[in-house]
């Protein structure tokens, strides 16, 4: 983190490291400043890759990477201080490893490109780094790709495992609306929009949204416009439910919002408050704690305010809270699965090398694997007898020896059919997909020995796959 970064101490950039089992915090010299918008990458090993502050892409070595500079090109980013400190945008910039490449990244990113009237983006853009080129540096090999056009609230980028435990889902968010945009990313590529509406309408303020760590849970807290939304998340389906909204308003305008390691604490940072919420509660917003109010201190002096801002579950278990000023401390949560004040938040306790300009790394749950018990493990059947063919209906198993049998396929954004057809073309038997579905189990009726067809239909869907009976 930190900006300013080749002034020297106090200003400067601030590393925050985990690799060793407990945090050792440093101070480094390099190009990148970070306002709000921060993405950066380890390898499975904990060397660091590379990191965006949203206006261009620097390597490990401290240096632009190639073809790294000129990220969201829009008048908010080329203006100062933008131009120079990164972008001012929480989550604008998230990046996923690409499925079953160990080398390639894409990087999500976000800008206001309607500064000055909504500030919402008109655009989430995606560009591609290869790992593998200059030398292991890096390289920027598509840039600046456009996925989805629409009015967004700018940031709020965050992504979370499909239940095979190697696709990814993305999100984002319509501007003054409760539709979700949902992405899914897989080895194959990205598909997608899909398109969900639920929750309450948000807009382009100072909030933050975040995955529970085992993925079955979603929160937004967005304190100037819309409080809090609690959601169900299906990891198979990509579909929230059972929404849970809590009216929060104690007139902050900034905040952030965090899980605990178990998935069962919620924790809002909410300017001058930090609440608890029991998720695992019948009743949700009854567990509503208040935990710390801000004690006033400054960091280091007033006008520094070291209130609450964004947060983010670390690799140690704890719960690290930055502030909404440029400010040398942090907060920390020392025991966040532990309900009421046992949770033990201690504010600026921790102390920074350098001013941190209220930034945190955008970090989803890079660790989750594959969902126990799920009915959509798509890298399994991918790896059965049934091979990828490009084709986006997969079988299992196959060959077949008794009646039951398993579709999977894309995310359906429509109601659609599946029409079994023997080697001659004569129908058998039709099933009936329901929409936001990616998986069906069937029981078939008795079929002689030999190949079949199966056929996916929808308005605007359609995929084959053949399977032998025996």
């Amino acid at each position: 983190m930190g900006y300013q970064s080749w002034v020297g101490a106090p200003f400067g950039g601030t590393n925050m490291d985990f690799t060793g089992g407990n945090l050792n915090i440093s101070f480094q010299n390099r190009i990148m400043y970070f306002e709000e918008t921060n993405g950066e990458i380890c390898d499975r090993n904990g060397n660091f890759l590379f990191s965006s502050n949203g206006v261009f892409i620097a390597n490990a070595q401290n240096d632009t990477m190639v073809n790294g500079s000129g990220l969201n090109p829009a008048y908010f980013t080329n203006q100062t201080p933008h131009d120079s400190f990164g972008l001012s945008i929480p989550q604008a910039n998230l990046i996923i490893p690409i499925p079953d490449d160990s080398m390639k990244y894409y990087l999500f990113h976000e800008t206001s490109d309607d500064y000055g009237n909504t500030y919402c983006a008109l655009y989430l853009y995606f560009s591609v780094i290869d790992m593998a080129l200059d030398s292991g540096r890096g390289e920027v090999t598509q840039k600046n790709v456009v996925l989805l056009s629409d009015s967004l609230v700018d940031g709020k980028l965050m992504a979370c495992k499909h239940a095979n435990g190697r696709d990814w889902w993305l999100i984002t968010h319509r501007n003054l609306s409760t539709r979700y945009f949902k992405f899914l990313i897989t080895p194959y590529g990205i598909q997608g929009p899909y398109i969900q509406d639920i929750g309450v309408i948000k807009n382009c303020y100072l909030g933050q949204c975040v995955f529970s760590p085992d993925g079955s849970k979603f929160a937004y807290y967005e304190p100037a416009f819309g409080d809090l939304d609690i959601m169900d998340f299906d990891r198979c389906s990509g579909n929230f439910n059972n929404l849970i909204h809590i009216d929060i308003n104690d007139s902050a305008i900034l905040g952030g919002v965090a899980f605990c390691a178990n998935s069962k604490v919620l924790y809002v940072s909410s300017m001058n408050y930090v609440y608890q919420f029991d998720v695992s509660s019948t009743n949700v917003p009854s567990t509503q704690t208040t935990i710390a109010i801000y004690d006033g201190f400054y960091s280091p002096q007033p006008p520094l305010a070291s209130t609450f801002f964004l947060s983010q579950l670390a690799p140690d278990g704890k719960i690290y809270i930055n502030c909404g000023n440029g400010t040398l401390d942090m907060h920390v949560i020392d025991f966040p699965d532990s309900l009421g004040l046992g949770c033990n938040l201690c504010q600026h306790c921790i102390h920074l090398q350098s001013f941190n300009s209220f930034t945190i790394p955008n970090h989803p749950n890079y660790f989750l694997g594959a969902e126990n018990g799920s009915l959509c493990d798509t890298v399994l059947l991918a790896n059965s007898s049934d091979l990828f063919n490009g084709s986006s209906l997969h079988v299992f198993p196959n060959p077949v020896t008794r009646g039951d049998l398993t579709f999977t396929y894309n995310v359906l954004h429509e109601p659609a059919i599946i029409i079994i057809n023997d080697i001659d073309g004569k129908e058998i038997v039709q099933y009936r997909l329901p929409q936001w579905s990616s998986v069906q189990h069937v029981k078939l009726p008795a079929l002689s020995g030999g190949i079949y067809l199966a056929r996916l239909l929808g308005n605007h869907t359609s995929a084959n796959v053949k399977f032998l009976v025996e």
